[in-house]
């Protein structure tokens, strides 16, 4: 597929000083406007450079700029695979010059040697010191983008403090290229308040409705002495991801960590994945799928139906924000989805009960498996709330009624 020019292309490549931040809403075409703008400039070096593509992690790269930039490459027949190390994830053009990613995970990359371009991909999931040892290891500019879902350093220690900074906003109508049914999805969104601010038009806001927050996404490698407990499974086929996820007990908390996440799995493929983990426990999966459970049974899978009673939906996500939940790095697809993952909203702007469905699939995989697991705290109805405050309150009365004058004074 050959990458279009669009009006935000244009933008891109008309920034002049050296930070030139791009905040944008969804599919504004920030990521692939800044590589097609640093793939051309390094295609036309006279003098080979080095551009550094950086982003939270390794996984995140792959699963995202990275892609993008092989994308980009083998849609307009740029891409040779000899001038592609894959070990160091450096690509050398005919100009001789090099265009790298690595993680800002990595400490060793993020403080050695210079470089001539640097481009932070979603410069929010920064730290500032990170980008500080990048950007002054840079010699001529710096790309930064961002959705602006949350205000953070850029805005008080960058914006407005220096003179050499160029900061603009692009929107879904910068992006010609968008397909119709994607630009009808996004403005059927128009309704939240919140996530048109942010995702529609580009501007700095909070987004209503997050189900999950608090998580700790820096969870380098599962520790030895984790206890794997579960796997989660929501299926998918064509248009929605199959998901599994491993759950893991660890100091009291919970750890998850991405197995699959993939489109047209077949259950054969669903069984061989499990059956290649190297430890086997239970299954937990969407029980809307019955006879995808017989058939993963029949291949010798360990497999339950989840449990999908009256509220249960609304239950298990409680039982799963009760817990302290850490997330691997590699689990890319299960950050992105804690990150976008929100409740309905009607066309009045209120808040529902009910899950947005987009970014549902890791994160109802992690309902199933946690919700199944003995010994965890299940968070009370509102109806049971208000009967036992009423039940305690009234055991209280009759304590201090029945008691006897030294009793009462240590009656509470």
């Amino acid at each position: 597929m050959e990458y279009k020019i669009t009006t935000a292309t244009a933008k891109v490549a008309g920034m002049t000083k050296r930070i030139r931040a791009l905040q944008g809403g969804t599919s504004a075409s920030k990521t692939i406007s800044i590589l097609q703008v640093l793939i051309d400039l390094a295609q036309t070096d006279k003098t080979p450079t080095i551009t550094s593509i950086v982003s939270e992690s390794l996984p995140h790269l792959k699963k995202g700029a990275m892609r993008d930039f092989l994308n980009i490459m083998q849609g307009h027949n740029y891409y040779q695979e000899s001038q592609w190390n894959r070990t160091d994830f450096i690509y050398t053009f005919k100009s001789g010059s090099q265009i790298e990613f690595f993680g800002a995970d990595q400490p060793l990359k993020v403080r050695g040697p210079r470089r001539d371009r640097l481009f932070c991909n979603e410069t929010n999931n920064l730290a500032l010191e990170t980008f500080e040892q990048l950007e002054v290891r840079t010699r001529e500019f710096v790309f930064m983008d961002w959705n602006p879902s949350v205000e953070f350093w850029f805005y008080h220690d960058i914006l407005g403090q220096r003179d050499d900074v160029e900061h603009i906003i692009l929107t879904y109508l910068d992006n010609e290229a968008l397909e119709p049914s994607i630009v009808a999805s996004i403005e059927q969104r128009k309704n939240r308040p919140g996530w048109w601010q942010v995702f529609g038009l580009g501007q700095l806001g909070e987004v209503d409705g997050k189900i999950y927050t608090g998580w700790n996404l820096g969870v380098e490698d599962i520790p030895h002495e984790a206890k794997l407990v579960r796997y989660g499974l929501d299926f998918g086929f064509s248009n929605d991801p199959t998901s599994i996820v491993a759950i893991y007990q660890y100091n009291g908390g919970l750890i998850f960590d991405e197995i699959l996440y993939q489109k047209g799995m077949l259950n054969s493929q669903i069984s061989a994945v499990i059956q290649n983990q190297e430890n086997t426990v239970l299954v937990v999966a969407d029980s809307a799928e019955p006879k995808s459970i017989e058939e993963l049974s029949a291949y010798g899978i360990p497999v339950i139906g989840a449990d999908k009673g009256k509220d249960s939906v609304h239950m298990g996500i409680s039982v799963v924000q009760d817990q302290q939940i850490s997330v691997t790095k590699r689990s890319v697809n299960i950050i992105k989805e804690y990150r976008n993952y929100l409740w309905e909203v009607d066309k009045n702007g209120k808040v529902l009960r009910v899950p947005e469905h987009a970014f549902s699939h890791s994160m109802d995989a992690i309902r199933y498996g946690v919700r199944s697991l003995p010994k965890l705290v299940v968070p009370l109805t509102e109806e049971q709330r208000r009967t036992r405050s009423f039940q305690q309150a009234m055991k209280r009365k009759h304590k201090f009624k029945s008691g006897t004058k030294r009793e009462r004074k240590f009656v509470v």
